[in-house]
């Protein structure tokens, strides 16, 4: 099988999309998995809306992310890689994943393995970040060599 840049933004965009009813499904149904992960972790029982609100203020920064990486992908597969539009993207997903990390930092107060998660999208928002500092940076060149031709 010939693998080319098409169908592989194909594929990212099957995983965003995967990832998206996932997200949905667990929104959807946290008010049975949010009281089961209580009872088989370590949480005070008191803890629940404490665990709700992370979780669904950690799905707020997730939807908003998912959104910006169908945009990007959109983006992409239209031949539009080196533009200011997604650099603005990536700069979306950089702070979704900084909101993210602060969220599960506080967390950390009444279930500190937390902190995982939160040491993930600290790191994500960082490597996000250098891609978009990439992305601005070529956007600007190309930008000044339509100019020059």
């Amino acid at each position: 099988m010939d693998w080319n840049k098409d169908r592989s933004v194909r594929l990212t965009a099957v995983f965003v999309f995967l990832f998206a009813a996932a997200l949905l499904s667990a929104d959807v149904l946290g008010f049975i998995w949010i009281p089961w992960f209580i009872s088989v972790t370590a949480i005070d029982k008191t803890h629940l809306p404490a665990l709700a609100a992370t979780v669904y203020t950690g799905s707020v920064f997730a939807w908003i992310c998912l959104c910006a990486m169908f945009r990007l992908l959109r983006s992409i597969r239209d031949g539009d890689v080196f533009t200011e539009q997604n650099a603005r993207l990536l700069r979306v997903i950089s702070w979704c994943c900084a909101g993210a990390c602060i969220v599960f930092l506080v967390s950390v107060l009444y279930y500190p393995p937390f902190i995982i998660i939160a040491t993930a999208a600290g790191f994500m928002m960082m490597i996000v970040r250098v891609v978009k500092n990439i992305i601005q940076q070529a956007a600007g060149m190309k930008s000044e060599l339509d100019l020059t031709v």
